[in-house]
Formats: structure tokens, sequence, C-alpha cells
């Protein structure tokens, strides 16, 4: 274990310690926007030590409309150590390098062509570090006709094909209320990362893991795009109705609107028991599955006057106690106030210390009963400079130098 890694964190080496199970490895995070963060929040809530670097006086700006206090950046940032570093001059390059031979992660998302421009690619660093396991993300991959494109969640989306089956039929494409590819390209470079370090304990060798928006976009279709690929089958727009599980969609009630999925044989006879409606169960136009995909339209017709007769609360109780699956469509604030989100404590605790106490989105995955704490707020502009460099060699005089002349 490096000195340098001792002093910034001790009493997180060992992971017999009480520790969390990624507090051995550290990561250099290069990472804006939101698709290269979101990876490497899922290896620092689970105890990864990162060092955030950005340039000097946050030049370049993050991606997230320069608000560094705001609530993305807050979100995307937290758990980590931050340092300024400007990787245009070849003294901030040194100073990264320095970093990078005793890191064990460094993830990246900037057009695959500006790294070997810096000289900070996979190539120039495992030469220095063969055990360095190095993440890439990028809009449209590393090589091929639009590698050098610029690329954002909704150009993905598009090109992706999700915004052609999101919507009501005939409305015309439709954005998903989230940056889903910026968020799972992130999510599967974190999971391609883990795999290759646990391959590095076998080999004792690092490795380059890449994919792009576009690449996570396209997996995110799933059995969409296998109804393509295998069917030749171009999936529409289905609105609030699943594609090929019916009934299943937003349903009125008498005060509002609820979510009811009653697919399949077992579950569809148990809802029309539940709605007092036997008959549905062996009329010939949705006694089937076939049937009621024939005649979907025709049934969420026949549905519509049974729902509306009843409120909402009262048909998730009873649906529920068929068990049909049923629920509310909340707000974003009705979903934080719901006993059972409540109960799973994902609004976490922080204290930043530019902006106090704060309530924070946590980790949605448990060990057990153990959920990762959020341990730090997001940090300021290179709050951590003097400690880290300290911990590689710099002296104060250094240090300050190194300041004045905008390297950090």
């Amino acid at each position: 274990m490096s000195r340098f890694l001792r002093v910034l964190w001790p009493g997180l080496i060992m992971a017999d310690n009480g520790a969390l199970p990624l507090a051995r490895f550290t990561v250099l995070d290069l990472t804006r926007a939101r698709a290269g963060p979101t990876c490497v929040r899922q290896l620092v809530d689970w105890g990864a030590r990162a060092i955030k670097i950005e340039m000097p006086g946050g030049r370049a700006g993050d991606g997230m409309g320069g608000n560094r206090h705001g609530f993305d950046f807050q979100n995307l940032h937290r758990n980590k150590k931050a340092l300024t570093l400007n990787l245009r001059e070849p003294e901030g390059v040194a100073i990264f390098k320095r970093l990078a031979r005793d890191a064990d992660i460094v993830v990246e998302n900037y057009r695959p062509d500006v790294k070997q421009r810096l000289g900070i690619d996979y190539e120039s660093l495992r030469t220095i570090n063969p055990r360095l396991i190095y993440g890439s993300i990028s809009g449209f991959g590393q090589s091929g006709p639009y590698r050098d494109r610029p690329g954002v969640d909704q150009i993905a989306q598009g090109m992706g094909g999700l915004m052609s089956i999101t919507g009501i039929p005939g409305q015309g494409p439709v954005r998903v209320g989230i940056p889903i590819a910026d968020l799972c390209a992130g999510i599967l470079l974190a999971q391609g990362i883990l795999v290759a370090l646990l391959e590095r304990e076998v080999t004792g060798e690092g490795k380059w893991v890449h994919t792009s928006l576009l690449e996570a976009m396209l997996s995110m279709l799933d059995f969409q795009a296998s109804r393509w690929l295998m069917s030749g089958e171009i999936p529409p727009q289905a609105g609030n109705n699943h594609p090929t599980g019916i009934p299943t969609g937003v349903f009125e009630t008498n005060d509002g609107h609820i979510n009811i999925a009653a697919a399949g044989d077992e579950i569809y006879d148990r809802f029309c028991g539940a709605i007092e409606r036997p008959d549905l169960r062996t009329d010939p136009r949705f006694a089937t599955a076939r049937a009621r995909s024939a005649n979907r339209d025709v049934l969420m017709e026949v549905l519509m006057p049974v729902t509306r007769q009843k409120p909402s609360a009262e048909w998730i109780r009873i649906l529920n106690d068929a068990g049909v699956p049923c629920g509310p469509i909340y707000r974003v604030d009705e979903a934080f106030a719901d006993p059972q989100v409540r109960h799973l404590e994902m609004a976490q605790p922080v204290h930043s210390s530019g902006l106090g106490d704060l309530t924070i989105l946590g980790h949605p995955v448990s060990h057990g009963a153990r959920r990762p704490p959020i341990r730090t707020a997001a940090p300021e502009l290179g709050q951590d400079n003097e400690e880290i460099l300290t911990s590689i060699g710099y002296t104060k005089e250094q240090i300050a130098d190194l300041a004045h002349r905008g390297v950090i």
C-alpha cells in the first residue's frame, strides 16, 4: 500500500476493520457532466477512495451549470476528495502520473481523442502502472465513424430508439424524464470496472474498460430490441400501457389514476375476481393472453368504467390484498413521503462545509441490513490540494509555487 494512500485515508486500509468493501481501492476521477460521475459514485458509495481532479479556478466547468452547491453537483460528487490540476500543463500531467502510479482505477468521460492529446490515455498510463483499471465513457464509442462526436443523454435516447417507443401513440418521439442513457452508461461502466478488478486478482494486470451512451441505451432496450432482432417487429409507442403484458397500465379512479399490472392468466383471474367481473375471465375476447393482446383497446374500454367507481386508495388496498400488483402514481414529493420509502431510508443526511446540513439520495443497494452511508458531501474546489500533494512528497513551498503558476 502506497504512502499517499495511508496518509489520505487512515483507517480505511483493511476490509476486515469495518471499512466498506471497496475501501482498499483508489480512484482518480477525471469525470464531468453526469455519466462519468455516476460511475464513480457507484464505487465511492461502497468505500472506494476517489480524488476528483478539476481545472484550477473551476475553468471548463463541470457541465452542471457551474453551480457547485446545486442539487445536481451535490448528488453526483459525494464521498470524494478534490484536487485542482491543470492537465494542459506538462507539470500537471506529471503530477497526475505520479498519482496514477499507485492508483487502482482511472475514470474519464472525455471525447476519445482528448485523453491521447493530453497524454493520459490507457496506453500511456499502463507503462507506469500495469495494474491500472482504466474506465472510459464516450457518446458513441471509442472507435467507429461517430467516435469524435460530442454525445449527450437526449441524443443517445433518440439514436438508441428509446424516444420512438416512449409516449402516447401518434404523439411523436418523447424523451424519458431522467437522463437514462447517462445513468445506465455510468452504472454499466462501474460493473465493468468491478469485473476487471476481479480479473486482476488472477492475472495481476489491469485493463481498459469502456462503454458509451449509445451502447448503454441500446442495451436498455432489452426485450424491445429483441422484438426487432429476433422477430423483425418494430416496437411502436404504447403510452402508459405495457407493450406486451395486458392489461397493464394506467387506470382512472374516481379521484385520480393508479397503475395496475394484471398480465398473465393467474393474475388476470385474480384481478377479475377483485373487481367483481368474473365474466371477463370467460369472455372469449379476453379469456387468453393472446385474445387480450388482440383486443387490448376493447378490454381497456370495458375496465375503465369499473375502476372509476372507487377511489385510488381503495383500489390499491383491494387489489394488493388479492395479489394483483397495483400502486399509486406519485409526484416526487409524494414518493419520498410514502411510508415504505421512508422505511428504506433512501433520503440520507450529510454535512457540507459550504452548505451546512443536507439531505441527498442514498445508495440503492444494501449488503444484508447494511446500506453504505454517505460519508462526506461533495468537496469544495481543490479543498484537498495541500493534503494530496503533501502525501506524494511536495513541500508547502512547492505547492504554493504550483498554485502561483496555475498548475493547481
